[in-house]
């Protein structure tokens, strides 16, 4: 509810938790120095400048890493343990950030100390805040000082099933002065409620068959300048989220079934584009190797490129090193009645197409390095569902499967870490692809590129 307040004041914690950290970190400098017990002689060989850009990194993303993992929502429902897990998870991510700019960047971190104090400081510190925050609100509210006077007008039964749906912390925010029956009463008893109790807003909770009625009383609400909210659940889906948006001037009712534009999606494409560029850069080397050992043991060119769907099914050209003959694709309609994968994807195991090399670069998914540049030009991410060739996805049983495409392609995926050669059936693939993407967040990112280490390293999975 109040969703707008709701998001202001989560921006003012998120400044004020901003600073915190820029605190926490002068105080675990300042801690560092004084343990050394050479004050003056400390600050000469460790001063503060040698810490200053971690400013950079903290101070905006640290607040938004915290929002990411739910810190700011519902704190009257939390736990201090649910607290103290979403901040570690911060912690984790921004060390992970800084690490990267040591490694990558050359940017100058003389102790390892500091950083891990300013871990323990802010952790402490937050959750304090939190608390305090939390005490405060329930001060407030023991004394009705949060409670907004509305009326409720609608159909008896919408209005009910409303009430009992709203949580203890909306309902500690809102008193229902009086109750409206839009379809039985005239609207003069709506405007004399609203000038007898004075209230600050009008929610009406009815169906789509009283939008006339409805659509007559937020005009009642508009002359007498009373803010009308409108429950918009008349329209049931079973995947699909509903959202307000405008195109221009018009406001539009939004059904998403996939993430929607965010800070969590922002944080995501520069994830795809430093680990690109930072994949490219180690296995620069390895990729040269793998270059030239296709080129010396088979003819044909190094990059096997191919379209394929990309989100929304639209085509892109997509990179691998050659792990087949030249002639690969002349010979797979030889191969269809041994394809081992039931629906539209064409697998067979013990390919005769693959070259010796090939199987080998296959086994440890070297074949599949290329394709950093793909996710680096955006037309790919490191973790999503793995990209089709497009007459495999014209072949779709189901218009369903198509939902895989509503994102970007990935390196990596749930079908890859789960044994991917296992999986025999194109449905149960499609299954893993669309709970990643109904479950998707960073955490679940994070948590598939590092399993898929190990698939790699082992070649589970990989023929």
């Amino acid at each position: 509810m109040l969703a707008r307040r709701q998001e202001l004041n989560t921006q003012f914690q998120q400044l004020v938790d901003s600073f915190v950290m820029a605190v926490a970190l002068f105080v675990a400098h300042a801690l560092r120095v004084l343990s050394t017990g050479w004050f003056h002689l400390s600050y000469s060989i460790d001063p503060f400048q040698n810490y200053q850009w971690l400013l950079v990194v903290i101070m905006p993303f640290g607040p938004i890493i915290l929002d990411l993992q739910g810190f700011y929502r519902s704190p009257l429902n939390k736990t201090l343990w649910r607290s103290f897990v979403q901040v570690l998870r911060t912690m984790i991510y921004l060390s992970i950030m800084v690490s990267g700019c040591v490694i990558f960047l050359r940017l100058p971190l003389t102790s390892r100390a500091v950083p891990l104090l300013f871990m323990l400081i802010t952790t402490v510190l937050l959750l304090i805040k939190e608390r305090l925050l939390v005490r405060r609100i329930r001060r407030r509210a023991a004394r009705g000082q949060l409670r907004e006077r509305v009326l409720l007008a609608g159909v008896p039964q919408d209005m009910a099933a409303l009430e009992q749906s709203l949580s203890p912390e909306e309902t500690l925010r809102l008193n229902i002065a009086d109750r409206i029956d839009i379809e039985k009463q005239p609207l003069s008893d709506l405007v004399e409620a609203m000038h007898k109790h004075a209230v600050a807003r009008v929610i009406f909770a009815a169906g789509h068959s009283q939008l006339n009625r409805v659509e007559q009383a937020i005009g009642a609400c508009e002359v007498e300048g009373v803010p009308a909210w409108l429950v918009a659940n008349f329209i049931q889906t079973s995947i699909a989220k509903p959202d307000f948006d405008a195109f221009g001037e018009r406001p539009m009712l939004v059904f998403r079934s996939t993430p929607d534009v965010s800070w969590a999606l922002l944080v995501k494409r520069l994830m795809d584009a430093f680990g690109a560029l930072a994949g490219l850069i180690i296995f620069a080397l390895p990729m040269v190797a793998v270059a030239i050992g296709v080129k010396l043991t088979s003819r044909g060119p190094i990059i096997f490129k191919q379209q394929r769907a990309g989100k929304y099914g639209k085509p892109f050209v997509m990179f691998k090193f050659r792990s087949m003959s030249s002639d690969a694709e002349m010979h797979r309609a030889e191969l269809l009645p041994f394809n081992q994968m039931r629906g539209p994807v064409f697998k067979v195991e013990g390919d005769p197409r693959i070259t010796r090399f090939g199987r080998w670069i296959r086994r440890t998914s070297m074949d599949e390095l290329p394709q950093l540049f793909n996710v680096f030009a955006g037309q790919m991410s490191l973790v999503g569902p793995r990209p089709l060739p497009l007459y495999e996805v014209e072949n779709f049983e189901h218009t369903a499967q198509r939902r895989r495409l509503s994102v970007k392609p990935g390196l990596t995926c749930l079908w890859q870490i789960s044994g991917r050669n296992q999986v025999k059936d194109f449905a149960d693939w499609v299954k893993l692809d669309l709970e990643y993407i109904d479950h998707w967040s960073l955490g679940l990112d994070l948590k598939i590129l590092v399993r898929t280490i190990p698939a790699v390293v082992f070649g589970l999975g990989a023929k």
